[in-house]
């Protein structure tokens, strides 16, 4: 079917006179299952409307985005893949050089609080037409919440942006019944995943401490996350309420968990699997490299890392594809022009978590005070990767692929969990392309235990069962770990023990994480509050820049140039064995 339009002559071409939707977006246009600009507007077109897609607009000129006419039900509204501020800024709030999600990574072509200006240039273009906002930055952001780049706590952004209505999560079914509703004239207050603004509380809600609140007093800010961390469940979740002024942010519960057979239709629409053809003379868009060649096989990810999103986006039930659908997306990647034979990965937030479903889920919901994986694994938690080595297999053995790789990340402590070990040693005789990337974050056991990540030795037993698998395949394969440095609650010992750590095991990261404080996380109201929100005990953050660099500088002592001042630090530490341990570089 070819591209959606983004000009006022891909209309003509289709027979259209007019857009039932305008999506406008912040990324470049990718026609691509791992965007979800393509997958909201194909799940649209499926459902019969005719939607028209504004990339990076220019967001000072309503002319940008009106070449196609005022829509007649509404504008959608996207930061892209990635929060606008994250995608601009680094952790040590400097300014970015590119941006992969850009033609040609050209950096400046997408707004700071991408969301609130798209909307605005929305009204102005089309006065008193509805605006829905959707995609991360809009689904974190929809409480009030902290904001690393002010240092300040913001208004929720539905208040900021003066859009309609919200859609928080993956948004499949929310956006489906909002057109609905707005064909037929119906109001769109109710629905499920999504925040809408009201005068009053509804019934059966639970009512937040107020944006006035959190702002002004730190732990009223930390007891009101963590009631909205709570109530992230479909099955139990309740509407939470919060006060802005006189009215209320309300905020809906998830929508259900997808049925297979619906995730198998989102992902059979027809994607051109590729950037749209107008960014061609730019050189592209590096983004796509990455996952053009990968299948996404489920959603959702009961890991419950405290830095981590995932509970305010996708959560923590495991939504999966079938395999029949999955081994149909391979055969159309085997059969596209330019492919080489390999199949990048075939994941999900965590590869191996596709059967990691919890045995009462489907009855009452996850757990409210409970994880899945820490302290321990949870007893009612499936372990097993018998089916996700079934589709492996199966992807390899289509006519066309050479290898099918497995990228997006292992879950080691699952794994290990796995008293089968036909996966762990399927995956390194035939699904590692030289290195697997594991993240174990830090050595530190308190700093593990507030990330809610399990013990470093069990990442050590990992190491060591992975180093004899290889030995005995005669492989030499590698892994890489990665960490974050200066997450709330590390202290200097804690550092200088991971420190530690790294040269006992002879391995220097080339890179490591900053500790982000990204909206939507219980680590970054950690960082701002002071305070852990699940238990309220006191915690330190490291907050000047200096530090941080230090501490980076600390971790990466191997790293050209950073030797004399890493062995400077350690020596002012009272460290010396550990300075001494420090080549010259």
């Amino acid at each position: 079917m070819g591209f959606l339009p983004v000009n006022r002559d891909d209309m003509d071409a289709r027979g259209w006179d007019s857009l039932d939707f305008l999506l406008i977006s912040g990324d470049a246009y990718v026609d691509h299952p791992s965007f979800g600009t393509a997958v909201i507007s194909r799940v649209l077109e499926n459902a019969g409307y005719r939607v028209g897609i504004a990339a990076l607009p220019v967001w000072t000129d309503p002319k940008s985005i009106s070449l196609m006419g005022r829509p007649g039900l509404g504008v959608l509204v996207t930061s892209g893949v990635i929060d606008s501020m994250v995608n601009n800024y680094t952790a040590l709030k400097r300014k970015r050089r590119e941006d992969r999600y850009a033609p040609g990574d050209a950096h400046g072509k997408r707004p700071d609080r991408a969301v609130i200006v798209y909307t605005g240039l929305a009204k102005r273009a089309f006065k008193g037409i509805p605006v829905i906002i959707g995609g991360v930055e809009a689904g974190l952001r929809r409480f009030a919440h902290y904001d690393y780049w002010s240092d300040s706590v913001r208004r929720s952004v539905l208040f900021d942006s003066k859009a309609d209505i919200l859609v928080f999560g993956p948004g499949e079914q929310a956006i489906v019944e909002i057109a609905g509703r707005l064909r037929d004239g119906a109001p769109l207050a109710g629905i499920r995943g999504t925040s809408y603004i009201a005068n009053e509380i509804p019934d059966g809600a639970v009512e937040a401490a107020s944006y006035e609140e959190t702002a002004a007093d730190r732990r009223r800010f930390a007891e009101a996350f963590r009631i909205e961390y709570e109530e992230q469940d479909p099955y139990r979740g309740r509407p939470v309420c919060q006060g802005h002024g006189n009215r209320y942010l309300v905020s809906m519960p998830p929508p259900m968990p997808m049925t297979t057979g619906e995730l198998d239709e989102v992902y059979s629409l027809p994607y051109e699997r590729t950037y749209h053809p107008m960014y061609e003379k730019d050189g592209g868009i590096r983004a796509l490299e990455e996952v053009r060649f990968s299948i996404t096989s489920h959603r959702g990810c009961p890991g419950g890392c405290s830095f981590c999103s995932i509970v305010f986006h996708q959560g923590r039930i495991v939504q999966k594809r079938s395999k029949e659908s999955i081994l149909r997306e391979a055969r159309i990647l085997a059969g596209m022009s330019d492919f080489k034979g390999y199949i990048t990965d075939i994941g999900g937030p965590t590869a191996n978590f596709r059967n990691a479903y919890c045995k009462t889920m489907g009855k009452r919901g996850m757990c409210r005070d409970r994880q899945c994986l820490f302290p321990e694994i949870c007893k009612n938690l499936n372990l097993d990767h018998s089916e996700y080595l079934d589709i492996l297999k199966g992807a390899g053995r289509i006519k066309g692929v050479k290898k099918v790789f497995v990228r997006s990340g292992i879950r080691y402590d699952y794994l290990l969990a796995d008293g089968n070990p036909a996966f762990f040693n399927e995956l390194c005789s035939n699904h590692i392309s030289g290195q697997l990337k594991v993240a174990p974050e830090h050595a530190s056991r308190g700093v593990l235990a507030l990330m809610g990540k399990e013990d470093i030795g069990v990442y050590k037993r990992f190491s060591e069962k992975y180093r004899k698998i290889n030995e005995k395949l005669g492989k030499r394969q590698y892994l890489v770990p990665y960490f974050i440095s200066g997450h709330p609650g590390e202290t200097m010992d804690d550092v200088l023990e991971l420190v530690e750590f790294l040269m006992d095991s002879g391995f220097v990261p080339d890179q490591i994480q900053d500790f982000y404080p990204t909206p939507g996380t219980v680590s970054t109201c950690m960082y701002y509050s002071g305070l852990d929100p699940r238990n309220m005990n006191e915690i330190a953050s490291v907050r000047d820049i200096a530090e941080m660099t230090n501490r980076r500088t600390l971790i990466q002592f191997s790293k050209k140039g950073n030797g004399r001042k890493a062995r400077e630090l350690l020596r002012s530490h009272g460290r010396d064995d550990l300075a001494a341990r420090i080549h010259n570089n």
